[in-house]
Order: C-alpha cells, then structure tokens, then sequence
C-alpha cells in the first residue's frame, strides 16, 4: 500500500466529529409581493428529486473571525435571493397534476453553523463517504437551498451549497453561486437570471422512437426504492495537468483533435472494462449534456442565463472485447459519435416532447436506475467556478460536488478544475468496488490528499 493510502487509512481510524452549533432561515429582502407558484419544465422532470451539493474548503479568513464570516454570508444571500427568489421557495406536489411545483413564498433558505475539533490539514478528501455525510454536508427537505458552514480548528472553513436538483443544473447553481459571490463583493450582477421555465412541447409532440428505449416514466417512490447497490463509494481524485494533456495527446493521434473531456472518457472506459463482473459482454457509459447552447434557435446566448435543468444524457455502448483491443483514440471517436448524437437541438426538442407523452411523473433514463448492466455517467465541469467562489474572504482551497443520495443505479465521475489554477483537475466519483481499487492501482488518480491543497 503506497505512503499516501497508509495515510488515509491512519486517518480514517480517527474520530471526526461535526457539531451543530445554529440553524437559521435567510429570507429575501424583497420578495415579490404575491407567492405564486413556478411550473417545472419537461426537462425539469427529468432531472428528478434529490439533493447536490456544491462544496468549497478555504484558509482562515484574513482578520476575520467564524461570526463574521457567517454574518457577512447571510447578508448577502439575503440580497441575491431578491433575484433567485424561487430558491427562496418550497417546492411542493400539486395534488392536481402530480408533480412538483416551486411555490415562492420566501419560505427562505437555511444556514447551518457547525464546528469541529480537526484542522483542515487532517480531513480525509479522499474517502467522502467518512467525511462529508451528516457532517460537513447535512440535508433538510423543507429547504431546497440550504448552507452548512463549518469551522475547523485551524481557523479554516468550508461551505457546503445544497440544492434540491428542482430548483435546476449544474449551470443554474453555478451562477447563483457566481451572482452572490459578486454581490457580497458589492460588484453589479453578470447574469440577469431567467425563471421562466419556458422549455414547451411542440403543438403536435413527436420524437424519435429511440428514447422509448433510453428512458422512462418512474415515480419518487420507484426511485427511493430502488434496489440498495453496490455502487456507493464516494471518492475524490487530483489529476495533474500533465497527465490530462497526456490522454488528450493519446486521444488525439489521428490528426483529429478530440477534447479532454473526451479523452478522459476513453481512458477510464479503458480501466473500466477491467473492473465488472466478466459475465458481462458489453458496458456502456453516459455523458450529461448542457442543452442551453443546442436551443438558441442560432443565437448560442438565447439560453445562457436559464435557471432550471436543461439537460440530457448521451449513451455510448461497446463490447468489453472492442474496448480492449481499441486504441485510446479508437474509444474517444466512440465517445465523440455518442455525445454529438445528443448534443443538437434535434434531440433535445424530441426529448421534451417524449416528456410531455408520459407524464405525470418523473422521468430518467433507464441506465440510471441501474436496469442496463455496468454503466459510468461522466459531467464535466469545466465552466462550474472555482477559483471565482470569492465572497470577499480569499479563493478556495478546493471545489467539488457531492450528493447524499445513498442509492444509485450507476457509477459517476465529475471533473472540474482544479483551485490551483494550473489545469489540474479535481474528480469526484461515485464507484464499485472493484473500479476504486482499478483507480488506486492507476498512477493517473491521484487520491486526493491534503498536500494536494498545500496545506
């Protein structure tokens, strides 16, 4: 076992403990007058029900001490509330239509405070199912926004975002995060947020018969019952920048350039393949897919500052044996084809209208609920912020994603820059256990550590 994985076992061995210090609900300043409630969108259904969290470690704030950090926190998401006020909401099941509905009504959004008896330099980053869980990340279900903000004894903090996926995407979250933190530096506002949610089936729905064998219609009650899987280790890698060029290189010997994203993808199909069950011929992995710039009807900006989920997932399948004997830049023209069949308005159009034929109810794709043997879901997160999650305080140390959901149907891994600043990445993964340890064994995945974070 190398040095780095003794270390994380030592720590793992350690009691860490998070104690809840106060809870209180932050409202808008200036809520509209009237609650009124916001329909979700087709795509809306899509995404589900659960909470994700966006999470952000930093140094000890400069001449500030923990209250004032939270003081100057809640004040500003007071302010940015007024303009994503239904974060500020409930969301709720319409007894008329069956489905969820965003009811703004400046219920508010919760902020946790919380402490614990460890400096940063001895949090485990690696194994996030010890450290995050009830502990740096707690969840509530009357709040679709809430905060935890927790102090370490170094003077060091993190910050945990949790949204309920209602509310919207990746990209959604990621400008609310990027407007508050422009608010609290008193700086004017980049994104004027749409909430209309207008994403509306065509006159006469109609769509390719494919997507009846890609998803389907489930229920909460589906979803929360599905079977418990092995898929449940929650893990975090630094990748350095090196190593990405290196695999884009690979991915690229042809004389057609294909992106990191794509090149990442082949490679950890490659080691995938390497940690299933033999009794499988083939597997598959997924990719999600923004659709704000595939609806701009030609203008790429029409969608740009669209709160709510705009997205779907690309499937790509191959026999274990092909993937074998295919070259890395073989398997990245594969994920290229896969993506590029989804990623266009054509797709996305019929995806609201095969919507629109099954509901009410939640919609996934099958994948996902664990119905179609092995599977990986890769999310890049390239223009999620980093290093620009600066309330006045200092950059973080670190930025990642995480979820709480205890059941999935299928394996995750999201990339994201790294808050060093130096085109290194930062992986967080959802996995089996026979792909953590094909990782562990891998030079390229790094454990993430506390000296990644210089600290």
């Amino acid at each position: 076992m190398s040095d780095i994985l003794k270390n994380i076992a030592a720590k793992e061995n350690q009691k860490f403990e998070v104690k809840f210090s106060r809870k209180s609900v932050v409202k808008a300043l200036n809520p509209p007058k009237e609650p009124f409630s916001i329909t979700l969108s087709n795509l809306d259904l899509l995404s589900g029900r659960f909470p994700v969290t966006y999470l952000y470690f930093y140094r000890k704030p400069q001449s500030e001490n923990f209250k004032a950090f939270v003081d100057a926190l809640k004040t500003s998401l007071a302010q940015i509330l007024d303009h994503y006020y239904p974060f500020a909401g409930k969301i709720v099941q319409n007894p008329k239509t069956s489905e969820p509905e965003i009811i703004c009504d400046n219920n508010g959004a919760l902020v946790i405070e919380a402490y614990t008896h460890v400096p940063l330099q001895d949090i485990d980053f690696y194994n996030l199912n010890e450290t995050l869980q009830e502990k740096v990340v707690s969840t509530e279900p009357d709040f679709p926004l809430q905060i935890q903000v927790t102090e370490y004894t170094c003077g060091g903090i993190s910050v945990a975002f949790t949204f309920d996926h209602a509310l919207g995407d990746a990209s959604s979250f990621g400008k609310f995060i990027f407007s508050w933190c422009e608010i609290a530096k008193s700086k004017p506002l980049s994104c004027k947020p749409d909430h209309t949610r207008n994403l509306r089936p065509r006159s006469s729905p109609k769509y390719h018969p494919s997507f009846d064998q890609t998803f389907m219609r489930c229920s909460m009650k589906e979803i929360q019952n599905m079977p418990m899987s092995h898929i449940s280790l929650k893990r975090l890698y630094h990748i350095e920048a090196s190593s990405i060029n290196m695999l884009q290189k690979l991915a690229s010997e042809n004389g057609v350039k294909r992106t990191k994203i794509e090149a990442f993808s082949a490679y950890v199909w490659k080691i995938m393949i390497g940690a299933i069950d033999q009794s499988h011929e083939k597997c598959k992995m997924g990719w999600l897919v923004d659709g704000r710039e595939r609806m701009g009807r030609g203008d790429k900006n029409w969608m740009s500052n669209y709160i709510g989920n705009v997205l779907s997932l690309a499937f790509g399948e191959a026999s274990i044996q092909e993937l074998k004997d295919k070259s890395i830049s073989d398997i990245a023209n594969t994920v290229n084809e896969a993506i590029s069949k989804v990623n266009n308005e054509a797709h996305f159009l019929d995806l609201i209208d095969w919507i629109e034929c099954h509901r009410p109810g939640l919609m996934l794709a099958k994948a996902v609920l664990g119905q179609e043997g092995p599977v990986i879901v890769v999310s890049s997160g390239q223009r999620f912020p980093v290093t620009q999650v600066d309330f006045g305080f200092g950059t973080p140390l670190l930025g990642t994603v995480y979820t709480s959901i205890p059941r999935v149907g299928v394996g995750y891994m999201n990339q994201r820059l790294s808050a060093k600043g130096d085109g290194s990445w930062t992986v967080s993964a959802i996995l089996w256990p026979q792909l953590e340890a094909a990782l562990q064994a891998n030079p390229i995945f790094q454990p993430m550590t506390a000296s990644h974070l210089q600290l």
